[in-house]
């Protein structure tokens, strides 16, 4: 018998059986159930070993227990170890006791006695072994009255203990000890399960929503781990059903995902972070990390929608008798008890529009529609004939129109599969991921989400329907290979045949979707001072119609991508620009180039140099010379100043730029500060390149690599410049870099729109020559590219 500190632990802890099994490999996925189950036996093997170690007494009937092959001699064999360990039990709860251990996770052991003096010493001998086996161990020694006692306070603890597994010794010690812990949580039903809300709504406050993070924590996360097991909790109450077989299945994914991740980090990570997503993913045996996090999408919503259908029938069942008698809500459609359902003698298999038509209901009253009827309206309902009828249409624009009670509908329906039977192009989208910092969603829920956005727009154009529909349909390209603009043009003009659309209000649907990126993109990245910029918007837009269509659709679609995709500076770019084109559309011909306003003029008239700070406006004023804009874009740098965009002009021989600009963090610096520092660099007493890789030296390298800086020269887009758009990691002083490579280049930037989306910044540029003109020499626009992407690296 080995001795207490030279025990060592099963080597199932790092993906291994012992008694000679070969190790599990990576990508071997369908043995990480198996092997979870198999690496919870050799666990159960080990720690009885312990116990016999430990308590001497039940070493022979507890041997012949684990050599039995039969139930009849097992339970005859059990019975005897409890014989001969009696008032004694070692009891698994957490992974362990749901055989759910993944390669890196911890033990977690109640050692139960009846009141034993030696216990202490007992304990000892079997923690002591588990330390030094290298192996985490989180543990605690109770009495059945002290379980009981701590489960009626401790949440954590009644979760680990509702799911208790009897590992060695007395069994009827631990059936004693699961049956006080179940009475006692389903009795306080009322109060625990409002407290198991409470602590779910935090985690997910916390740690945000698994199918749409870029990063998933794939336990903390809603529709993660501990989601799954808050419902076996509210099933163990008796509130509501176990998890069905689709969660089952989503479980059980995560599971591998998880065990996968383990393996692949050798540590006990629960966070798939972008690094290790490829290397997850092989190991899974999927294509890559777009499969992986398709896949983990998929099944963080599935685990996500029957998380609230368990708490929609906790909150029913617990807040007593529901209202009896039924109230219509459409044709063949009724509310019941708090939930849509079908009238009575309705049959689905005869309406191909009732799935629609119940769902526009549900949507229009705020209520969600019976799981039993969702199911029933999946398996019965007929496929809608193409053209859709009219009704159809209808009803997915009342749904649409429904604004936020239109989203929970709409998983419901897709997550029973009827939305890719009405639009079966929603399948190449459906859990998409988009795997960039600046949405927040998957593609299919961004787009379901802008809809949802788009409907309080309704009122301010002259066709809301084809709003709601261009807002569903406006990426729906991105299932497709190129650029989804113009895929999803094509097949935003199939759906909209499909569906029954005027061939007239196909064309729209087909340019909206097309142009949907034209108004954000030009008003960030163009000179809206530029009559060219204008007119071809104008030309591309066509109509005034389709114009207020992109004008609603680009403040939705905002909105739904996340915080850094939409803000009020862009918004009011956007406001100025459809001002503009509408204006052309009008009939009127592009306004010119505005003068210099009041302010900027008198600044002019003071050409020695003049610096105005207020709030998140910085002018310059100085006399004008090569350099202006990137010298003055250098200490905003410093000073830790996001430039979101900036202009310049000029007034006989002095130059005014027009900086709009953020802090980087926290609160703005002190605008004497700034305003000096300023003055110091334009009179060339500061020193701004040496402060400035200061903090490059001082920031901690990216994480992941970043993809290579891109310089494109854009042409057509102005006449009396060049426009050259930047594309690249966002970084202190980027913009001070780029434009000291323009001055190296004998450039001067006539203007500058900047922007930063997540960590990638898009700037542009209108520079031209000492002569005042556009750059149309090869070797110097090829020289401009050269300059700037080395300025880059």
């Amino acid at each position: 018998m080995v001795g207490p500190g030279r025990h060592r632990g099963p080597g199932a802890h790092r993906g291994t059986r012992t008694g000679g099994s070969l190790t599990l490999m990576r990508g071997d996925v369908r043995s990480y159930s198996a092997a979870r189950r198999e690496r919870a036996a050799d666990l159960d093997r080990w720690l009885a070993d312990l116990f016999r170690s430990a308590y001497p007494r039940a070493r022979g009937a507890e041997g012949r227990a684990g050599a039995s092959k039969n139930g009849v001699a097992e339970e005859r064999a059990g019975a005897a170890a409890a014989a001969g360990a009696p008032g004694i039990a070692l009891v698994a709860v957490g992974s362990l006791g749901r055989a759910e251990l993944a390669p890196g996770s911890d033990l977690d052991l109640v050692l139960l006695h009846d009141g034993r003096d030696d216990i202490a010493r007992i304990a000892d001998r079997i923690w002591y072994p588990i330390w030094d086996s290298g192996i985490g161990l989180d543990h605690s020694v109770r009495t059945v009255d002290e379980v009981a006692a701590v489960a009626r306070e401790d949440l954590k603890a009644v979760l680990g203990l509702i799911q208790a597994r009897h590992v060695t010794g007395d069994p009827e010690l631990t059936r004693a000890a699961r049956e006080r812990v179940l009475a006692d949580w389903r009795a306080d039903s009322r109060r625990r399960l409002a407290e198991l809300r409470e602590a779910a709504d935090k985690r997910a406050e916390s740690a945000g929503e698994l199918a749409f993070l870029l990063e998933p924590d794939l336990r903390d996360s809603r529709g993660g781990l501990r989601d799954v097991q808050a419902m076996q909790a509210v099933a163990a109450a008796w509130v509501a059903s176990a998890p069905g077989p689709r969660v089952r299945e989503a479980h059980e994914f995560l599971l591998d995902a998880r065990h996968a991740l383990h393996l692949v980090t050798a540590r006990g990570a629960d966070r798939l972070v972008l690094q290790e997503q490829d290397a997850v993913a092989a190991s899974l045996g999927l294509l890559d990390a777009e499969a992986l996090m398709r896949r983990l999408a998929e099944a963080g919503r599935t685990v996500a929608h029957a998380f609230d259908a368990t708490w929609r029938t906790v909150d029913r069942l617990l807040s007593g008798p529901a209202p009896r008698g039924r109230r219509p809500l459409a044709d063949g459609v009724v509310e019941h008890g708090g939930e849509v359902v079908l009238a009575r003698g309705v049959d689905p298999g005869k309406d191909p529009v009732l799935v629609l038509r119940a769902a526009a209901a549900a949507a229009e009253a705020g209520l969600p529609m019976a799981p039993a009827t969702v199911s029933l309206l999946a398996a019965k309902s007929p496929a809608l004939p193409v053209p859709w009828p009219d009704e159809a249409r209808d009803a997915l624009v009342a749904l649409l129109g429904a604004g936020r009670a239109a989203v929970p509908v709409w998983e419901e329906l897709d997550q029973a599969g009827v939305i890719v039977r009405l639009v079966p192009d929603w399948e190449r989208v459906r859990h998409r991921p988009q795997r960039n910092p600046v949405h927040r969603f998957t593609v299919d829920r961004h787009l379901i989400e802008t809809a949802a956005g788009a409907a309080s727009f309704t009122r301010e154009v002259s066709r809301p329907d084809l709003l709601l529909l261009s807002a569903l349909l406006h990426d729906v390209g991105k299932g497709w290979p190129g650029d989804h603009s113009a895929t999803g043009e094509v097949v935003a003009r199939d759906i909209g045949t499909r569906m029954g659309l005027q061939p007239a209000d196909v064309d729209t649907l087909a340019t909206v979707v097309r142009h949907h990126l034209l108004l954000p993109e030009t008003a960030t990245r163009r000179d809206l001072d530029d009559p060219v910029t204008i007119s071809r918007v104008a030309e591309a837009v066509g109509s005034r119609e389709v114009l207020e269509l992109l004008a609603a659709l680009a403040v939705a679609d905002g909105h739904a991508t996340g915080p850094a995709a939409w803000n009020s500076w862009k918004a009011g770019l956007v406001t100025d620009l459809v001002r503009r084109v509408r204006s052309v559309l009008s009939g009127s011909p592009p306004a010119p180039a505005p003068a210099l306003s009041a302010r900027q003029a008198s600044l002019a008239r003071h050409g020695g140099g003049a610096v105005r700070v207020q709030g998140g406006a910085v002018t310059v004023v100085a006399p004008d010379r090569p350099g202006l804009l990137w010298r003055a874009a250098g200490v905003l740098a410093a000073h830790r100043m996001v430039v979101r965009s900036a202009s310049a002009a000029s007034a006989a021989t002095a130059a005014v730029i027009e900086f709009a600009v953020v802090p980087e963090y926290g609160t703005p610096p002190d605008p004497a500060t700034l305003e000096a520092d300023l003055r110091l660099v334009l009179a060339g007493r500061l020193d701004i390149e040496q402060r400035l890789a200061r903090r490059t030296r001082s920031m901690r390298p990216a994480r992941v690599p970043v993809a290579p800086p891109r310089v494109n020269l854009v042409d057509d887009a102005s006449q009396t410049a060049t426009v050259v758009e930047v594309r690249a990691h966002d970084r202190p002083g980027l913009l001070w870099r780029i434009g000291r490579a323009f001055g190296e280049c004998n450039l001067d930037v006539r203007a500058a729109r900047v922007e930063t989306l997540g960590a990638e910044a898009v700037d542009v540029f209108y520079v031209v020559d000492r002569s005042g003109g556009p750059i149309t020499d090869p070797e110097q626009r090829a020289r401009i590219r050269e300059f700037v992407l080395a300025a880059l690296r």
